[in-house]
């Protein structure tokens, strides 16, 4: 299984930096890791985990969006020097996020916009963040042309129509993560079903959100088990085939050695 986005590197949820975390998700059968950056802060603990365990982990270079304001180009630039000798696999997590605050929506636009547009001339994928602005993401997406890098829409959490428009999109794939696992959400497992287990990767977005039965604890990369059964049957697959299909799309995207 691949965790295509997870945040073990978080200190203040690992304080040994993910590292113990790394392990047991090996020992779960999580084959690989990819490490999105947030801000300026996570750039170190994030490194550090992956220069720990380069065999299983990856990383991701960008500016989230609640990490933007009117001084996010310079902000976005340091990040992007930084991570220049790391081999990025991605830029991410970057794109919008308007739930808490709509205050720098524009910024944000901006930002995600010229992000993009990095990525495009570095030929890596975008995992995006998409919270409460679906709307903006697709209209900045529109007007980057035609030639647009992969799509992961990371914490995919709607129905199926926002499914529909995400996925007219060529190479846009759906980021499911513990929410799938919720009671609460049935709509989400009608989305994966009519999006198909093709254009789907798996995730945690650990430390954040931990499937059932492990709601309400810590989530780590381990528990992705859950995730992949849960998406498996809402897409009317096995389990078996559900992590095949899904670890062969992210290994395409993020061009990982099989």
């Amino acid at each position: 299984m691949i965790d295509t986005h997870t945040h073990i590197y978080l200190t203040e949820d690992f304080p040994d930096g993910g590292i113990a975390a790394a392990d047991r998700a090996a020992e779960a059968g999580v084959s690989h890791m990819v490490l999105p950056n947030v801000g300026l802060l996570t750039m170190e603990p994030l490194l550090r985990l992956h220069a720990a365990r380069p065999e299983i982990t990856s990383v991701g270079v960008g500016l989230h969006p609640e990490e933007i304001d009117r001084d996010w180009r310079p902000k976005t630039d340091d990040v992007f020097a930084r991570f220049e000798s790391e081999h990025p696999v991605a830029v991410g997590e970057v794109g919008i996020d308007l739930y808490h605050d709509p205050t720098f929506r524009i910024e944000q636009m901006d930002a995600f916009g010229y992000q993009i547009d990095r990525a495009i001339s570095m030929g890596l994928p975008v995992i995006i963040h998409c919270r409460s602005a679906l709307d903006d993401t697709l209209h900045v997406i529109s007007r980057m042309g035609t030639d647009l890098p992969p799509l992961i829409f990371h914490s995919f959490t709607g129905g199926p129509d926002d499914a529909r428009r995400i996925l007219q999109l060529p190479g846009a794939v759906l980021g499911i993560n513990g929410v799938v696992t919720f009671k609460n959400a049935p709509e989400l497992r009608e989305a994966v079903a009519a999006a198909g287990i093709e254009r789907i990767v798996l995730e945690t977005d650990s430390p954040y959100l931990s499937p059932v039965p492990r709601r309400g604890r810590t989530n780590e990369s381990s528990h992705l088990p859950y995730i992949r059964d849960a998406v498996a049957n809402a897409a009317g697959v096995s389990p078996a085939q559900a992590e095949l299909i899904t670890d062969a799309t992210a290994r395409r995207i993020f061009r990982l050695p099989a």
